[in-house]
């Protein structure tokens, strides 16, 4: 979930409204700011955006909602749009260092590195000490090849932050692009020194034992770049490579796999898993991986040889025979392609056409007096094409290291590295995330009489995973608000109806009007263990929005009161695991280690296979140093489904060590 908070600014203007009762004729902005900024935080940009046209339309000299909307199209990849927000915002307020800094992301996206550098260096006029614009405007200039000022700008940075390792790996990247490797290595080994789980500094080291041809220490240093960065295709393949030299072509083939499951259409992966896959007598899924590889490529002469040799190996002789004629078609003194088919024809009793190739044969090698081709190596580059070398594996031309911007902005959670962070809270909502469905289905007496009864409107569901509201979906709930309000006016303080608005405007991110719904509705039905779950939840979301301009004790506070709705809904419904479980979550907020454990127990009491009770029990026992207990339960976290539980055992496994 991303953290919007550090950018709430509150506003006192009107400004026109049209749903609701309890929304009088004018609105106050910061309402309507308010609501814009819950929904960024929950990620339903199209709602957003929405409301901050209504601000711009009725003020349009404000320049935050510029801003606000600037992100929400960013984060829907409009970056040109986005960039134009930034522009109006900036027009309107040059001194705001945020406005600066997003509109450089939509630069850099559009690959307009230089204005982009301009932007972080304004951003770091209005603010020195500003970490991600230093970083990032260097990886602007090293973009750009000014790799003498990328190296300054890289001085001043130790400079400021001599314990920072990225600082020294990019130091080496500089002199790596330069060509000076001496002076790169000692950058890299100066990174490591600091931290000595600088992913991209060994990842870096890697590169450079390999140029030596070492492949066991690359493959070593791989291994420590990969437990920092689990999710990287590229860090996969070139351990594999580094496998593949030892002759390890198991190892080299799991690497193979991983690095597919991290990004499914990398290239080099399929090209060299098929053949790797060939050469331990895999063939049909070695079929499967050059078929992806020539639908990326379709003339990709090397890999329809390849998938030929395969074909005849599984007794497709037609295919195989086509696949070669193509190659031959491209590459007409390709003498073992002219081999290859005749002996395959022979198979099939085409002894007319298999002569025609051997004749050819003969003829070339009665005109050419050297001998053939001399091949050398393992491996081939990826630019290199010889249908000679159609059994070498790929590597990259130039193994670079890729540089990643430092930005709050974060998309949707990919590529991360598993945190020491517990799972989030069980919600009540109408979207949940199919593509994120777990196995473990949380059970509600009330939630199932509830939907069973059909007096919502939608199935509600009680998920760990919240999709954003539809774009298609927004108005039609608008919609609904006004209808049950209409309704309420006619038979004031109905249940049902009550419930059914504060689950709407939940859903529209309008926690305050939820929030005064369902304390009407539990002024007069107190036990009503669906509204104290939804109050709970709402004041929770209230609470991570403002989170950073909110003092301590009054978030304290917050959270105990977020913490007495699911207290006493769990004594209302003793029998309900996820209630105990967001208590256990909620004393994480308030650093209580011992409570958190306590409620993670009666979690599990109550539902011995909750994977993420034991995921959150196992990551407080890491946090309080009871590392056996912690690695047990995420043990069975993992075993339960959450496989991110074993990146956190590998890394406090090696810890501990």
């Amino acid at each position: 979930m991303k953290r919007l908070s550090q950018f709430i600014v509150l506003f006192v203007y009107l400004m026109p409204l049209t749903y609701g009762t309890r929304l009088t004729a004018q609105i106050n902005t910061d309402r309507m700011m308010l609501m814009g900024r819950n929904a960024l935080y929950y990620e339903d940009y199209v709602l957003a955006i929405q409301r901050f046209n209504m601000i711009i339309s009725a003020k349009p000299w404000l320049a935050e909602p510029y801003y606000y909307r600037a992100l929400a199209k960013y984060y829907l990849e409009d970056h040109q749009g986005a960039e134009i927000d930034c522009d109006d915002a900036v027009e309107r307020n040059p001194y705001m260092a945020d406005y600066f800094v997003l509109r450089a992301f939509c630069r850099i996206n559009r690959q307009r590195y230089k204005l982009a550098e301009a932007d972080y260096a304004k951003a770091l006029s209005i603010n020195p000490e500003d970490h991600n614009s230093w970083h990032n405007m260097v990886i602007c200039q090293m973009e750009l090849k000014e790799y003498e000022r990328a190296d300054s700008a890289l001085d001043e940075m130790i400079r400021k932050w001599p314990k920072e390792a990225k600082e020294y790996t990019m130091k080496a990247q500089v002199a790596f692009s330069r060509g000076d490797s001496v002076t790169a290595e000692k950058w890299v080994d100066q990174a490591i020194e600091v931290n000595a789980f600088e992913g991209p500094a060994w990842s870096m080291k890697a590169m450079m034992q390999v140029s030596r041809k070492e492949f066991s220490k690359a493959e070593e240093s791989l291994d420590k770049a990969i437990m920092q960065t689990p999710r990287s295709a590229g860090l996969y393949v070139n351990r594999a490579l580094a496998r593949y030299h030892q002759d390890n072509l198991r190892g080299a083939m799991s690497d193979y796999d991983a690095a597919l499951e991290a990004d499914p259409n990398n290239y080099l992966a399929h090209f060299n898993r098929g053949l790797l896959r060939a050469q331990v007598g895999e063939d049909n899924q070695a079929i499967e991986d050059f078929d992806f590889v020539l639908k990326i490529e379709p003339d990709n002469t090397i890999a329809l040889y390849n998938r030929a040799l395969l074909y005849d190996n599984i007794g497709n002789y037609n295919e195989a025979i086509k696949d070669i004629s193509a190659v031959i078609k491209d590459f007409p003194e390709f003498w073992e392609g002219y081999r290859k088919r005749a002996e395959i024809r022979r198979k099939i009793g085409d002894s007319y056409g298999a002569e025609r190739d051997e004749f050819k044969i003969l003829k070339a090698r009665m005109a050419v007096s050297s001998g053939t081709y001399q091949s050398s190596g393992k491996t081939r580059k990826k630019s290199e094409h010889n249908i000679d070398e159609y059994d070498k594996l790929v590597e990259e031309d130039v193994q670079a290291q890729e540089n990643e911007y430092a930005s709050e902005y974060r998309g949707l959670v990919q590529n991360r590295q598993t945190e020491l962070k517990v799972e989030p809270l069980y919600v009540l909502t109408y979207n949940r995330m199919p593509s994120e469905l777990r196995l473990y289905v949380p059970y509600s007496k009330q939630l199932d009489e509830l939907n069973t009864s059909h007096k919502l409107k939608e199935t509600l569901y009680l998920t760990i995973s919240e999709a954003r509201v539809q774009e298609q979906d927004i108005q039609q709930i608008f919609d609904r608000i006004s209808q049950t309000t209409s309704q309420l006016e006619q038979s004031p303080g109905n249940e049902d109806l009550l419930f059914q608005r504060a689950v709407d405007y939940y859903h529209v991110r309008d926690f305050e009007n939820c929030i005064a719904d369902l304390n009407d509705l539990l002024a007069h039905h107190e036990q009503h263990v669906l509204a104290l779950m939804l109050r709970a939840q709402c004041r929770y979301a209230q609470l991570e929005v403002s989170r950073q301009t909110t003092s301590a004790s009054d978030l304290r506070l917050g959270y105990l009161m977020v913490l007495q709705d699911y207290t006493r809904a769990s004594e209302l419904q003793p029998d309900m695991p996820s209630l105990y479980y967001n208590q256990g979550f909620v004393h994480v907020q308030l650093s209580d280690y011992n409570s958190a454990i306590e409620s993670f127990t009666k979690a599990l009491a109550e539902d011995e296979k909750f994977p993420e009770a034991y995921y959150n029990r196992g990551v407080v026992y890491l946090i309080t140093g009871k590392t056996d207990k912690g690695l047990s339960d995420l043990s069975q976290a993992g075993e339960y489904g959450i496989y991110s539980a074993y990146n956190l055992i590998k890394k406090h496994t090696i810890k501990k060590k």
